[in-house]
């Protein structure tokens, strides 16, 4: 079971989008593997991982955030993600 989910909807095409998500994870050193319909991506955060894993559902992009620190709320990680995409 997912540690959080939460769905972002976008305006803009599917790649434009993940291709923001992906700059954003890779510079924090994390990896982003796969194309514009699904696949994961982790990243450490205070030197623990968050691993995760989307899906693009017409306009809407799913993120499932399996593993996450304890002291990183879903919020957070939520917030975070949406202001780098829009």
């Amino acid at each position: 079971m997912a540690a959080c989910n939460f769905s972002v909807t976008f305006s803009k095409p599917a790649e434009e989008i993940l291709a923001k998500a992906k700059e954003t994870v890779e510079s924090q050193q994390g990896t982003f593997i796969g194309d514009n319909s699904a696949g994961r991506f982790d990243v450490s955060v205070f030197g623990n991982t968050i691993v995760g894993t989307y899906s693009v559902v017409e306009q809407i992009l799913n993120i499932d955030i399996i593993e996450k620190p304890f002291m990183v709320p879903c919020s957070m990680i939520e917030s975070f993600l949406t202001s780098k995409l829009n």
